[in-house]
């Protein structure tokens, strides 16, 4: 083979080879932004997930504090009637030691 078409072929075989690299370059280049646009996806759906998920804790939170809210409101006003029903109960009793303490105190006097 003349010299002429030996380096010929090797300059064909060069610029294939450069070309093959350049696709390589191309290709894992599309790659990386492929697998870049997939993990913002991925990221994305993460936070929203994430986002939806401490809303619902956040609910239920709210839930439980409104429930525990009302048995306080309940246990209180129950005591409340409690207390009433004892000092009405005793509000006679009041007023019978007071009327007997007023008499012992003028009866003391004269």
């Amino acid at each position: 083979m003349p010299r002429p078409e030996v380096l010929e072929r090797l300059k064909d075989a060069e610029r294939e080879a450069e070309d093959i690299l350049e696709e390589a370059e191309a290709d894992r280049e599309a790659r990386i932004a492929e697998a870049r646009e997939e993990a913002d996806h991925i990221r994305e759906a993460a936070e929203q997930e994430a986002e939806e998920l401490a809303e619902e804790r956040l609910a239920e939170a709210r839930e439980a504090i409104e429930t525990r809210r009302e048995e306080l409101l309940a246990e209180g006003e129950s005591q409340r009637q409690a207390l009433q029903t004892a000092a009405e109960a005793n509000v006679d009793d009041a007023v019978e030691f007071a009327i007997e303490r007023f008499e012992e105190a003028v009866n003391a006097q004269t």
